[in-house]
């Protein structure tokens, strides 16, 4: 019977016969008809998640064999790819995670539904080393695999949800948000970078991903055919990112700046030509013999930031963090420090919704307009 608080029916409830969620085919096709038989195996898998029930109907079945075959193995392909591969690997590695801990503990993790309790009790196992935010991927990560066979789960259940706001209660961790590095520490940083390859590359990097507000994935992504450069700067196209899983794209342009060191384009352009990049991936990684080899890594991006902090010898205060985002963050930063309106900053850094400008602009304002400059002292 449905539970009226949070409208899921729970776990043990009869299937419903219409689609709901998420539906992925299986990790292997279901058994079917010789010859075409991945894309049938493809096409039966994904009817079987659309009617989370039994298997297609005789008269189904003979379309699927037939004129419906490779358009339904189509749509079982575009489902695969509604998340980023890197959210899926996640997911995958917190199924397995739970997986081990249920055998660990007598229970089966491959009986679907798995009961909420069961979740909830591995959540507080998990209390005292994670952050709610990493409970509650892995409680999506839960929910992700329901939804890849078929199955009903959900993070509403009251168990849950009442477990997680419990531990939020118990285990309080203060947010630690990433320190904003502002034109003053990125000239530091980069002051760190010598003429080889792994110094113009990592020049570019951080000038580069200040100058856009560019997130590590955004930077990593960026390709040759990316770039259009012109006598007043370079527009970076953005084809995906973050907030853009459907794939709008977005304009980044970057203007040509008077320092001659300190100009992300510039930087762009000695990196370019001194590693010969004409085309492929902008951004690589470098053997310590000096090599150039594939795509950098968001990985990477947060060692290259890491590393060239420590020969600056630049610190960031305890309650803060030294990451990535801090490039991003800075640029927002300085820019409400100088003055620049929500709209200008924000179509710059690819924000859709203001609110989430309002802690930058809150952390400005704090500098600037603090009363205690009034004072005469």
């Amino acid at each position: 019977m449905r539970d009226p608080r949070d409208g899921v029916e729970p776990p043990g409830s009869p299937r419903p016969d219409a689609a709901s969620g998420e539906i992925l085919p299986p990790e292997a096709p279901l058994p079917t008809t010789a010859g075409n038989a991945a894309q049938t195996g493809a096409a039966l898998a994904l009817v079987k998640r659309l009617a989370r029930a039994h298997p297609p109907s005789a008269e189904l079945q003979a379309l699927l064999d037939g004129p419906l075959r490779d358009a339904v193995a189509a749509a079982a392909g575009y489902a695969g790819d509604a998340i980023s591969d890197a959210t899926r690997s996640a997911y995958l590695r917190d199924w397995a995670e739970f997986s081990t801990w249920c055998r660990g503990n007598g229970a089966d993790p491959n009986d679907l539904p798995v009961n909420p309790v069961l979740v909830a009790a591995w959540l507080a196992t998990l209390a005292a080393t994670h952050g709610r935010s990493a409970l509650g991927r892995r409680v999506a990560a839960i929910a992700w695999h329901h939804r890849r066979r078929g199955s009903l789960f959900t993070a509403a259940y009251p168990v849950i949800r009442e477990t997680l706001s419990g531990i939020s209660r118990a285990h309080p961790r203060p947010v630690r948000p990433a320190a904003a590095l502002t034109s003053v520490e990125i000239k530091k940083l980069i002051a760190t970078c010598a003429s080889d390859l792994a110094g113009l590359r990592d020049r570019a990097l951080l000038l580069v991903g200040f100058a856009g507000a560019f997130r590590r994935s955004e930077l990593v992504a960026i390709d040759h055919v990316h770039l259009r450069f012109e006598a007043t700067g370079v527009t970076i196209r953005i084809p995906r990112s973050k907030r853009d899983q459907d794939g709008k794209g977005a304009d980044v342009t970057l203007p040509r700046m008077r320092g001659e060191d300190t100009c992300p384009v510039r930087a762009l352009e000695a990196w370019l030509s001194r590693g010969r990049i004409r085309r492929g991936p902008v951004f690589r990684r470098i053997t310590r013999h000096g090599t150039i080899e594939d795509r950098l890594s968001p990985g990477g991006v947060r060692l290259i930031l890491l590393r060239r902090a420590a020969l600056a010898k630049l610190t960031v205060h305890p309650n803060e963090r030294l990451s990535p985002h801090g490039l991003r963050a800075g640029l927002i930063t300085e820019a409400y420090l100088a003055g620049a309106p929500d709209e200008q900053v924000a179509a710059h850094t690819r924000h859709g919704d203001l609110a989430t400008m309002r802690g930058y602009r809150r952390r400005a304002r704090i500098t600037a307009d603090n009363p205690a400059r009034l004072l005469d002292l």
